[in-house]
């Protein structure tokens, strides 16, 4: 394939205020992957700062300034990504992939849409995955008083922990289960142990239509605020609007009964659905289907075969604002009852 038509993976590297992200995109840099990696620093100041502390391993840098990508300098990210593109295809720089460094104060959600409503750079960029840390010595009052902090959080496909040696470090038994109810499907790391694990913060693939980025069946956490009320347990005290559900249902799906499922939850909760993904199994059909998206921007397509004995089943996880979980849970499983009554 022609290196200047191929779409250009993207890694989208956010966090709260003094969570680390410089620190670990120097580290990214450094790191011996093989990968050219041109830089974008967004500040929400008019002087730059974070730009002059990226290291030398950067094959260029975009500094945008003066307000944060997801609002006020929106239309600038798409001209300087434009603008890279095409220098790239001139050969004036040269580079394999691009990692955009968000403001602390950044909604990811916007961010993310560009790279599937803005028509060229759907054309030369694959937006590959979200990456957010979390500064554990922070974290639960900022989840507590940002709200931009727990979207941050659910917009993730990978949950890097900072700080987590630090004196006043929330301790994992409080800060972990908060961290699973808003996102259910990103995987937990802990910085500074991450080595080892470059290949895959560069080769996430959370937005592609395959299975990365599901939970396996059956996970040991769930969304559980309403049971945690119930029961008396104390509820978390961070932005508990946004949460994250797994729903299940086992055996084969009509088709178009999945599909009336999945255009009423985007119809109903477009605006409140941060992220989604699925994966389907169809009666007739001897492939998964999958599907993900974001708000209204949805994709679906055709995966690998079943394996002959393999137990078909049907996943979602949902990652979103006041939805109604347990309404969604009882309609999807219900998808399964019809199934086994027609």
């Amino acid at each position: 394939m022609n290196p200047t038509t191929t779409p250009i993976p993207v890694t989208l590297l956010t966090g709260f205020l003094g969570a680390g992200k410089t620190t670990l995109l120097n580290r990214l840099l450094a790191a011996p992957h093989g990968q050219r990696i041109a830089v974008v620093e967004n500040e929400f100041g008019a002087e730059s700062i974070d730009g002059d502390l990226v290291g030398p391993g950067a094959s260029t840098i975009v500094e945008l300034s003066n307000g944060c990508i997801c609002c006020s300098v929106q239309g600038e990210l798409a001209a300087a990504l434009v603008d890279l593109a095409e220098r790239r295809d001139m050969g004036l720089i040269a580079f394999d992939r691009l990692v955009i460094e968000t403001t602390g104060l950044a909604d990811p959600g916007p961010v993310i849409q560009s790279f599937f409503w803005d028509e060229t750079l759907r054309d030369r960029y694959a937006l590959d995955g979200v990456i957010t840390l979390v500064d554990a010595c922070h974290a639960l009052s900022q989840l507590e008083r940002e709200r931009v902090a727990s979207a941050q959080v659910a917009y993730a496909d990978r949950l890097l922990v900072t700080k987590a040696d630090c004196a006043d470090a929330a301790a994992p038994s409080t800060l972990l289960p908060i961290l699973r109810n808003i996102n259910a499907r990103a995987p937990l790391l802990r910085a500074g142990t991450a080595d080892e694990e470059w290949r895959d913060l560069l080769n996430i693939g959370g937005f592609s239509l395959d299975e990365r980025g599901l939970p396996p069946r059956k996970p040991v956490h769930r969304f559980v605020r309403s049971a945690a009320s119930a029961e008396g347990i104390q509820a978390p005290r961070h932005d508990a609007a946004i949460g994250s559900v797994v729903l299940e249902a086992d055996g084969e799906l009509d088709l178009d009964a999945v599909s009336g499922f999945v255009e009423s939850l985007i119809e109903t909760h477009a605006n409140d659905l941060l992220r989604y993904k699925g994966i389907l199994s169809i009666a007739g059909e001897a492939r998964r289907l999958i599907f993900q998206g974001v708000h209204r921007i949805a994709g679906f397509d055709y995966g690998r075969e079943w394996a002959h004995g393999e137990q078909r089943d049907n996943r979602i996880v949902l990652i979103g604002r006041d939805l109604p979980f347990a309404a969604l849970q009882a309609r999807f499983a219900a998808l399964s009852l019809e199934r086994c009554e027609a």
